[in-house]
């Protein structure tokens, strides 16, 4: 006979189980019991709200967006409208999954417009920049 213990839904039983060979018990079965309560694990914590959508960005004909590769945080800003830019130039630091990424312009240009600010959280695809 050998005993485990069991947690069940969050309830702890103590059991015996025996060993059967050729299809005959070893020792009589004994009845399970309940062990004492355990305490209960603590509840998960709530979720954070959703992000929430950014109101959309408009981008003028001829102009180029530069939209967040992933969702995550906005670390840093480094650039502002009015900024000259080359291509290949960090505008900003977009913190996802632990990890600094570096967003780059991917144009020369003059940033027209600047859609976020250091510490807003941002979806894939949501517009950053706007470069003109």
């Amino acid at each position: 006979m050998r005993k485990f213990s069991i947690n069940v839904n969050g309830k702890s039983y103590e059991v015996e189980v025996e060993e059967i060979k050729d299809g005959v018990a070893s020792a009589p079965a004994a009845p399970v019991r309940a062990a004492a309560p355990v305490a209960a694990a603590p509840a998960p914590a709530p979720k954070a709200a959703p992000v929430a959508a950014a109101a959309p960005v408009s981008v003028p004909a001829g102009a180029t967006s530069v939209t967040a590769p992933m969702p995550g945080t906005i670390l840093s800003v480094n650039v502002k409208a009015g900024d000259a830019v080359k291509k290949g130039q960090v505008i900003c630091i977009l913190e996802a999954m632990k990890m600094e990424n570096e967003i780059m312009s991917g144009t020369d240009g003059t940033i027209t417009s600047v859609a976020v600010n250091q510490g807003d959280s941002v979806n894939t695809g949501q517009v950053l920049f706007v470069i003109g």
